[in-house]
């Protein structure tokens, strides 16, 4: 007897919301805002429709708001520039994901603006 494996693509809009949702983390534990999305993009990348291109854009956007963090810390030194882009860093990765959450259930395309593409 033969097993074949039929990766069987399902559209799933509930868990492209809640990948983006998971981003919050950091403001509610002060950690996991970036490693629950990664493990939970490479364990359903292959079986969800459009969980590819969502977990690329919240990784690429996490990787940016890092950089965008180390960047601004010895820019407190020039005139206190820094101190504004964490609170701009803070709120813009706040209100974003849940901006994008909706959109994912209502089976757009993700959009973060600033984002570098890393991957």
């Amino acid at each position: 007897m033969e097993v074949v494996n039929q990766n069987v693509l399902r559209k799933d809009n509930t868990l492209l919301s809640i990948i983006h949702l998971t981003q919050l983390l950091h403001y509610v534990t002060g950690f996991g805002g970036f490693i629950v999305p990664l493990i939970i993009w490479l364990t359903s990348k292959n079986t969800v429709v459009g969980m590819d291109e969502h977990g690329r854009s919240i990784i690429n956007f996490q990787l940016s708001m890092l950089l965008y963090i180390v960047l601004s810390i010895p820019a407190i030194l020039l005139f206190g520039l820094g101190i504004l882009t964490l609170i701009g860093v803070g709120i813009v990765g706040f209100i974003i994901p849940i901006v994008n959450a909706v959109k994912a259930s209502n089976g757009e395309s993700p959009s973060y603006f600033l984002t570098i593409k890393f991957i």
